[in-house]
């Protein structure tokens, strides 16, 4: 993984590696989740809960329009979008797909930790709330 993030601009290279670790950090922490595979899909760092199956894949790169933003990605047929703008309207979304960011503004850790805790159990919620 070191190969690709070595790919990005320096300043958006260390923003993603700080939402990676997030990321990684946030699964660890998050009963249920278990470890997470990291891999590449559509060429973008990627991480799955395949032990645990709990959740939504999450996705970050950059957006290559926009050089001085990047994203967290989740899968658009999910209504974690939905939920996340209901819980963080002040956050700036793209669509049905990702919370974009801005590599010159910090990271909204608190808000993230808590989309990406919702987007690695996502499955086991909504399991859940079907029972």
């Amino acid at each position: 993984m070191a190969a690709i993030f070595a790919t990005y601009p320096r300043p958006l290279r260390r923003r993603l590696e700080a939402l990676r670790r997030l990321i990684l950090d946030t699964a660890r922490t998050t009963p249920g989740v278990g470890a997470l595979e990291e891999t590449l899909k559509w060429g973008q760092p990627s991480y799955l809960t395949a032990e645990s199956g709990s959740g939504s894949t999450i996705r970050i790169d950059r957006i290559k329009s926009e050089p001085d933003r990047y994203a967290l990605y989740v899968h658009c047929q999910t209504d974690l979008i939905a939920i996340f703008r209901e819980l963080y309207p002040e956050l700036t979304y793209g669509g049905k797909r990702c919370i974009v960011l801005d590599a010159s503004d910090d990271l909204p850790e608190q808000a993230l930790r808590n989309c990406i805790a919702l987007a690695l159990t996502y499955h086991h919620t909504k399991r859940k709330a079907q029972l």
